[in-house]
């Protein structure tokens, strides 16, 4: 579970969230795969929708550019964002992400390894919305500043809990990694976070940071399916 700080702007969020004022909604139920839609309560932008489109393939763009999402997620494949909407008593309750997907009006289709929300509310916008993800390490609660995402394994378990006021508004996608184990991607990223520390720092022999580079990129040749 990776946090991405300030994946977009205030002025993008404040672009995003003029333009989904002025889109179609449509009933959450009817995006979700079994017993998920059991649980759904929530409305998503109509996916077919130009302006919608428009939304994601930036967003798409945003995620190729931030660094830290590469380096996190490893991606291979990305599936369009979605932008949901959660009202007042509005939730989604426990469920696991579909471990394939078929991206709409296509014959690609991807495996989930990697789940991503871009928040577009700020927090004191609304009271409960939280994103719950469980884990190894009990549930984890998280709920952050508008333009901050968060990365984790579609594997996990996970809710939102329910809106009791205000409106919560967020970006969803899921990733096909091009490493598909979610322990040895987690420490492929330490590696790249430490190679970049070192960089940053200015004060390791190029010779040690070659080294390093050789290690991390044979590791992913070693490792990844394309």
């Amino acid at each position: 579970m990776i946090v991405i700080e300030q994946i977009l702007s205030k002025e993008d969020v404040k672009a995003y969230r003029q333009t989904l004022q002025s889109v179609p909604w449509d009933d959450g139920k009817n995006t979700a795969m079994g017993m998920a839609a059991a649980v759904k309560q929530n409305s998503q932008a109509l996916a077919s929708d130009a302006k919608v489109q428009k939304l994601a393939n930036q967003l798409l763009n945003k995620i190729g550019e931030t660094p830290k999402v590469v380096s996190a997620a490893l991606p291979h494949q990305i599936f369009p964002p979605c932008f949901n909407r959660y009202a007042e008593s509005e939730e989604y309750g426990f469920h696991v992400d579909a471990a394939v997907m078929r991206v709409p009006n296509t014959q690609v289709v991807l495996r989930s390894d990697v789940s991503m929300t871009v928040f577009l509310s700020e927090p004191d916008e609304y009271d409960g919305g939280e994103l719950i993800i469980a884990t190894e390490f009990g549930e984890q609660s998280i709920k952050l500043p508008a333009g901050y995402a968060v990365v984790y394994p579609s594997s996990s378990l996970h809710k939102v809990t329910a809106v009791t006021r205000g409106e919560r508004v967020a970006a969803i996608t899921w990733m096909q990694s091009m490493v598909s184990e979610s322990v040895l991607r987690e420490n492929l990223y330490q590696l790249d976070q430490s190679i970049q520390s070192l960089i940053a720092a200015g004060n390791t022999p190029r010779a040690e940071l070659d080294r390093l580079h050789n290690v991390y990129h044979n590791l992913i040749r070693q490792f990844a399916h394309l």
